[in-house]
């Protein structure tokens, strides 16, 4: 009779295992499903709207009637006006690189260090961040006005014979005032980035090796540049698609002029999609910036977060 019974529990135990899988992957689902259902309808929906868009010629008045095939891409590739944006892309993305992300780090390290009133710099660095782009471009454009402006006043008292200047309206000084402003409000951001990763370095290891006899340099060089690696590939990756894609802040304070010399990518293709009504051009000039931006993505977080993203899995 025993047999019988580890049998018959046996058999039981399997519906009861089926029913507990079952329960749990309509959990998983429960949780998954409203995500999935947003980023359905307000990331992928979009996403294959625009390619259909792309294919015509067409005002988003009228019908979708004037069938275009890829020729709003060959002319978005071949337009000269459109390759000066991405210069001015990158131009935003190497000064950022070289000095906004220095600038922050170093800014970091030095309010990491026990000095007076740390916390109140790290509010006053930090606070730029939390006002929008359109606010923030507004107080800029009020600062760099010709004759009442902040910047000429203090220029004008601090250099000698310096002359007001419309620096907004000087195409050669113009995409500067603007990077200027850039990193007044992100610098913050990068900054905090850099004092979390900061904070989860071991002090036992920096103390080990001054104990050593290694200097300051050879600390900050051999070991705390290192381990804040992730944090530095990480702030890096926010600063390049960061820069790839511009907008408000330069089209409220500029709208791409003057004659183009602060374009970039994003408000080349409001001007043309919806201030000169070609939609469908404007469809193929979002769709290129969004495979510079996703081809970006990809391959950096392949060939240099790839340690990274190992270990946050595992």
């Amino acid at each position: 009779m025993q047999p019988a019974a580890t049998a018959t529990t046996a058999s039981t135990a399997i519906p009861t295992r089926q029913g507990q899988g079952r329960r749990r992957l309509l959990t998983i689902a429960g949780f998954i499903l409203p995500a999935l259902i947003v980023y359905v309808l307000f990331v992928l929906y979009p996403i294959a709207q625009a390619v259909y868009y792309s294919a015509f010629d067409w005002n988003g008045l009228g019908p979708l009637e004037n069938f275009v095939g890829i020729d709003n891409y060959r002319q978005v590739l071949t337009d000269n006006v459109f390759h000066m944006a991405i210069r001015h892309n990158l131009v935003i993305l190497v000064l950022s690189l070289l000095i906004q992300l220095p600038l922050a780090l170093l800014v970091a390290l030095l309010l990491r260090s026990s000095i007076p009133g740390r916390a109140l710099f790290r509010t006053i660095f930090f606070l730029p961040y939390v006002l929008s782009e359109v606010i923030t471009a507004l107080i800029w454009v009020f600062m760099f006005r010709p004759e009442s402006g902040f910047i000429n006043s203090v220029m004008t008292r601090i250099v000698p014979g310096f002359e007001p200047r419309a620096f907004l309206a000087e195409p050669s000084v113009v995409l500067y005032a603007i990077f200027a402003v850039i990193t007044w409000r992100f610098f913050g951001f990068h900054m905090i980035l850099y004092l979390a990763g900061l904070q989860g370095i071991p002090s036992d290891l920096e103390d080990a090796a001054r104990l050593d006899g290694a200097s300051r340099m050879q600390v900050l060089r051999d070991i705390t540049l290192p381990l804040l690696g992730p944090t530095v590939r990480v702030s890096v990756f926010f600063s390049v698609l960061g820069s790839l894609q511009f907008f408000d802040l330069i089209w409220v304070m500029t709208k791409g002029g003057p004659i183009n010399a602060s374009n970039t990518m994003a408000t080349y293709m409001y001007t043309y999609g919806f201030q000169r009504f070609q939609l469908g051009y404007g469809a193929a000039v979002s769709l290129v910036i969004f495979l510079i931006c996703f081809g970006f993505s990809i391959a950096y977080q392949r060939f240099v977060m790839r340690r990274d993203l190992e270990g946050a899995v595992l």
